[in-house]
């Protein structure tokens, strides 16, 4: 309110100064001419620079005392109303003009591109991090943000950019017509697998581990379910022998270790052993796997066979044993005779 009330004394002052011109006879009108020919438009102002979104008050005195009618060269850049207020609405110039009859007067309006400063210009980011973007305008505007790939590097409306997969973005600020922009390089993450290879036996565990520079969990798969599996935390189980890789995915990032399931070696503490029918004897076989082995016989008739190796004579004859485990056997001859 002082500022229009200065802009329109100074306007007034001016115009009390041409009165004064015209009373001393200093500025004189033809005879044949009446003062309306000679009607002029004072300004407070003739050159105004604003950002978008100002609003500007223009004061014209008129020596007719008639009010004056305002208008704008190009309203796209700034639009004035019937009172003398401007607003600035884009980057450009513009002139307001003033206007009775037989007078007008302009003001020269620049309207100042806003200025968009963000906190980064380029960032780099790993697969599940995040970080907010700040921005600033000259003109305090609100700003709105937008990513280029939303599947690689998404942003909020707040501005917090969130990574998803390896790749480059592009984070465009706007306010006020006008942007700035931010690249994103979102990277592939650093991973490891504590062993590269590994060898059990059928029915051995054991735990893989990863450690990455991602905050996802990774993803485990065995390429032959039928010789070692894995589960969603890196436990190997050994399901019979042969080899499999397992592979551990982080954001696209894989590491494999070798799972060899090797073949046990069984042994019977001896060769061959003679009973008499009614007799047993405990032929606990040697399994390296530490496995329980499976125990079979070739003649029951002859001599039969526990789960335990337990060997029990009961006719006469010659019977094998075997033991088997995982797909391994051994052999012991059993001959069944009286003597």
């Amino acid at each position: 309110m002082s500022h229009n009330y200065k802009s329109i004394k100074a306007a007034l002052i001016v115009f009390c100064m041409i009165s004064i011109l015209f009373i001393s006879g200093f500025w004189t009108v033809p005879v044949s001419a009446s003062l309306s020919d000679y009607a002029f438009v004072v300004l407070n102002t003739y050159s105004k620079t604003l950002n978008i979104g100002d609003e500007h008050y223009l004061i014209a005195v008129t020596s007719t005392g008639k009010k004056p009618t305002f208008s704008s060269s190009n309203k796209s850049v700034a639009s004035v109303n019937t009172y003398g207020k401007i607003t600035a609405k884009k980057a450009g110039t513009t002139t307001v003009t003033a206007k009775i009859k037989n007078g007008e007067a302009s003001c020269k309006i620049t309207v100042n591109q806003t200025d968009i400063q963000l906190s980064a210009k380029s960032l780099s980011l790993e697969i599940g991090y995040s970080v907010k973007l700040k921005a600033a305008t000259s003109t305090n505007h609100p700003v709105t943000y937008k990513s280029s790939k939303s599947s690689i590097a998404s942003v909020s409306e707040t501005g917090v950019i969130l990574a998803k997969k390896a790749g480059t973005a592009t984070i465009t600020v706007s306010a006020d017509k006008t942007s700035a922009s931010c690249k994103v390089t979102v990277k592939q993450p650093k991973v490891k697998i504590n062993k590269s290879s590994v060898s059990l036996y059928r029915k051995g565990k054991v735990k893989l581990s990863v450690t990455s520079s991602s905050k996802h969990a990774p993803k485990w798969k065995s390429n032959k379910k039928s010789v070692a599996t894995v589960d969603n935390n890196g436990t190997v189980t050994a399901v019979k022998h042969g080899t499999a890789i397992i592979t551990a995915t982080v954001d696209g990032v894989s590491k494999t270790c070798e799972v060899i399931v090797q073949k046990p070696e069984i042994s019977f503490p001896k060769e061959s052993v003679t009973l008499e029918p009614g007799q047993s004897y405990q032929a606990k076989a040697k399994v390296s796997s530490k496995n329980k082995p499976e125990y079979q016989s070739s003649n029951a008739n002859v001599a039969s066979v526990d789960p335990d190796g337990t060997i029990y004579a009961k006719g006469c004859g010659k019977a094998y044993i075997y033991a088997k485990e995982d797909g391994v056997k051994a052999r012991m001859t059993v001959t069944v005779k009286v003597n």
